[in-house]
């Protein structure tokens, strides 16, 4: 099972109301845009540390000093006795309300040969070279790594269903909408419950780079450089949402030509917009479905038929060929649509996606399923990596809510 610790978490020392002005998302989530707007609302804001402007050299050195005066001034101060920190966030998805809670605790990052913690993904080196550079001016986690774990016997959610119903120590809404209340959990019965609730494996469901950097800090600090700031929620549970990430295609066919590319080997219909090719491809009960959606005007539904399994290789692994993303990159986008991987971009909203057909952005969108939980763990334990961009997590955890100290 994963070795988790309480710790001491570092805390803006903010009234609630101000917590939305000092927080934000992930950093690999935050246009230039919404950077600068985070910039703006407070000199305090966390942008300035995960995601800091200043290019190259100076940007690290500028956040690494904004953190260490934020510290000796206040700004920020870590809690007098170690914790775990239970997090509830409430959510409106497709006019659902849901909610999800997961426990923040010190997690000692071990190798995946080692079956404790999985990934699922590719990462990439220059975004692992600037998360090793923001870790090494700080010494610091600012946004967690995110993991889900079975939990099939309830135990975990029990454990969190009975803390939840103390008062909170915080709580605030973000820019999305999405509620937050976090409660302390110090060294002790309550706390050892959830420690003995997190058995067996955990699989990285977001957060692979910083996974990949906490393991190379572990290899240049030594054992007690392995710790860093893990986030654990069931997979079993309805507040664990997976979207999909939809694609943006610079080139590609026309509908006429997909149309005869495509004939015979799925099942097509012509949606009557982006948002109803998406609405169609998300209730497709199809092995392999996805949509295609013009910038000049109509869309295209292919769902797949028996032939399709045939447009693999013979000796692909089961657990990639079970995905839609794979499915997508291996069998239809070169192959089929002559569309070549450079030409292709992610955006993981329909309102982004439609946002680029209304203004002709692109040449044309793909619309996606999201990827179920169990295919995730599939591919996981397989030890297989999917497809760049294959699930995105909703909703995203904020830097900056609790902030783990490394321990080298």
């Amino acid at each position: 099972m994963p070795e988790i610790r309480p710790f001491p978490g570092v805390f803006y020392r903010v009234p609630d109301g101000d917590l939305p002005k000092v927080l934000a998302p992930p950093y690999d989530v935050i246009p230039k845009a919404y950077q600068d707007e985070l910039y703006a609302r407070d000199p305090r804001n966390i942008v300035r540390v995960v995601l800091n402007r200043e290019p190259g050299d100076a940007g690290y050195a500028d956040a690494g000093a904004t953190y260490a005066r934020w510290l000796a001034e206040g700004v920020i101060a870590p809690d007098p006795e170690p914790a775990l920190y239970l997090l509830e966030q409430t959510f409106q998805v497709e006019g659902q309300s849901l909610r999800r809670l997961g426990l923040l605790a010190r997690v000692r990052a071990e190798d995946p040969e080692k079956g404790v913690i999985l990934p699922h993904e590719h990462t990439r080196k220059a975004a692992k070279e600037d998360r090793w550079r923001v870790l090494n001016a700080t010494r610091a986690n600012f946004s967690p790594i995110f993991m889900m774990f079975p939990d099939a016997a309830g135990r975990f959610a029990a454990a969190a269903e009975r803390a939840a119903k103390a008062a909170p120590a915080l709580h605030y809404t973000d820019d999305g909408g999405v509620a937050h209340r976090l409660w302390r959990l110090p060294a002790g019965l309550e706390a050892t419950a959830f420690v003995e609730a997190l058995g067996g494996k955990a699989y990285i469901a977001d957060g692979h780079h910083r996974y990949a950097t906490a393991l190379r800090y572990r290899d240049a600090n030594g054992p007690e450089g392995a710790f860093t700031l893990g986030y654990f929620t069931p997979m079993e549970a309805p507040g664990l949402v997976i979207q999909p990430y939809h694609r943006i295609l610079s080139t590609g066919p026309s509908l006429p030509e997909a149309k005869a590319a495509l004939a015979g080997k799925f099942q097509l219909t012509e949606p009557a917009d982006v948002a109803a090719a998406a609405d169609a491809v998300a209730r497709s009960k199809a092995p392999y479905a996805f949509a295609l959606a013009w910038a000049e005007g109509g869309a295209l539904m292919a769902e797949s038929l028996p032939s399709d399994e045939t447009l693999f290789p013979p000796d692909t692994p089961p657990s990639l060929r079970a995905l839609d993303t794979y499915f997508l990159h291996q069998a239809v986008l070169l192959p089929l649509l002559g569309v070549s991987d450079d030409a292709v971009s992610y955006v993981h909203s329909l309102a982004e996606a439609e946002e680029a057909v209304a203004k002709k952005a692109c040449r044309l969108a793909i619309l996606l399923r999201g990827t179920p939980a169990r295919q995730i763990v599939d591919v996981a334990e397989a030890k297989e990596s999917m497809p760049a961009k294959s699930t995105f997590f909703y909703p995203k955890l904020p830097s900056g809510l609790v902030i783990h100290p490394l321990l080298a």
